[in-house]
């Protein structure tokens, strides 16, 4: 298995194979939750005004936004996994478009498999490759923006790679140190409203979910994220 670690948007352009698409803080994490809380699909975009779009054509469909970490306005929530703790999301399809997560699916176009990663999963995404046994497999850390490496982002790509050759890695320890190294935003009193620290926790929270997100396409074409359970695997 060729194992390789791409980072950003020029990464996702040029992933190939399996293609596990990393966003920690917080798209693909708050994905995870939102399937934990009942969502039936995720509508992953990239132009805001094409999930502007999406949300007129369903009113009842929830629309998260973010761009440089704030909401998006118009939007029913941004792009927090403890902000949106409260909601029901059971039985709804979700329209998320963000900055870096959102952009590296829509860009990924030579990959021949999707699926989306976080530390929350980390260990269901190994799982599910080995279930696979791809030729290749390509981890694209996001980063910041798509455009700046992100040391979460990376963390997350290189747990992966340790748990698919087994060796060892303090995943533990690594993702505590993220508060000092990436995670600090969360700690800010001035940016709470944006980063709540509540958030952080939440999306260090390793192996915490038995599933994948795969993204697949619905009948009109368009890309879809489901949720994959791959917890006999683990």
């Amino acid at each position: 298995m060729d194992i390789r670690i791409l980072e950003l948007i020029e990464g996702a352009k040029l992933a190939e194979g399996l293609t596990v698409v990393i966003d920690v803080f917080r798209a693909f994490s708050l994905e995870c939750y939102l399937f934990a809380r009942g969502a039936k699909e995720i509508l992953p975009v990239g132009d805001i005004n094409e999930a502007f779009a999406l949300k007129r054509e369903d009113e009842n469909r929830v629309l998260i936004g973010e761009r440089h970490g704030k909401k998006c306005e118009g939007c029913d929530f941004g792009n927090s996994p403890s902000q949106t703790a409260g909601f029901d999301f059971t039985g709804r399809t979700v329209v998320h478009t963000t900055s870096a997560g959102t952009q590296g699916v829509a860009n990924a176009v030579n990959a021949r498999e999707i699926i989306t990663g976080s530390l929350v999963n980390a260990r269901a995404i190994a799982a599910y490759i080995r279930s696979k046994s791809p030729e290749v497999v390509s981890l694209v850390a996001m980063g910041t923006d798509g455009v700046k490496s992100a040391q979460e982002d990376v963390l997350c790509a290189e747990y992966i790679r340790s748990l698919l050759l087994d060796k060892p890695l303090d995943i533990a320890a690594r993702a505590q140190a993220l508060r000092f190294d990436g995670g600090e935003k969360f700690f800010n009193p001035d940016t709470q409203e944006i980063f709540p620290e509540a958030d952080f926790a939440m999306c260090v929270d390793y192996d915490k979910f038995p599933f994948v997100l795969r993204i697949e396409k619905n009948a009109d074409g368009r890309a879809v994220s489901r949720r994959i359970d791959v917890g006999d695997a683990l």
